[in-house]
């Protein structure tokens, strides 16, 4: 991915950037991400939190993780877009969906989380390596 990472919801009432790298990207098939994407599994990436910079307002949903720990799905108030994730077993980083770049084509995952609990009509790609949990 690209030096400087900005992206932003649908309607546009959220803007994020950050001028760091990328620590990983990832798929997760796990079913929390399975329902706040609405699909068969998210595509994300990790950023250290305080290297990133939200313009606007994100809400967030609790819930509880595959792994057990409470996990935190963000999203527009306005739109609904789903915009960013991020767990109380990392505190440090936030995950960003990306759908969500603004040059979304910039996105490769590395790997991929929770290939068990992927859905038959959205098998995990078998050229990416599965990370341990």
């Amino acid at each position: 991915m690209t030096d400087q990472i900005t992206g932003g919801c649908a309607c546009g009432a959220v803007r994020y950037e950050s001028a760091n790298e990328v620590e990983f990207s990832f798929n997760c098939h796990c079913r929390k991400c399975q329902h706040s994407t609405g699909t068969g599994h998210s595509s994300a990436f990790a950023v250290l939190v305080d290297e990133l910079e939200v313009h606007g307002e994100i809400r967030e949903f609790e819930a509880g993780s595959d792994a057990g720990a409470a996990t935190f799905s963000g999203f527009c108030p306005i739109c609904g877009s789903p915009m960013t994730s991020r767990t109380e077993r990392f505190p440090e980083r936030i995950y960003l969906h990306a759908g969500t770049l603004d040059d979304p084509s910039v996105f490769s995952p590395m790997f991929t989380v929770f290939e068990d609990c992927a859905q038959p009509w959205d098998p995990p790609r078998k050229d990416l390596e599965t990370a341990p949990r």
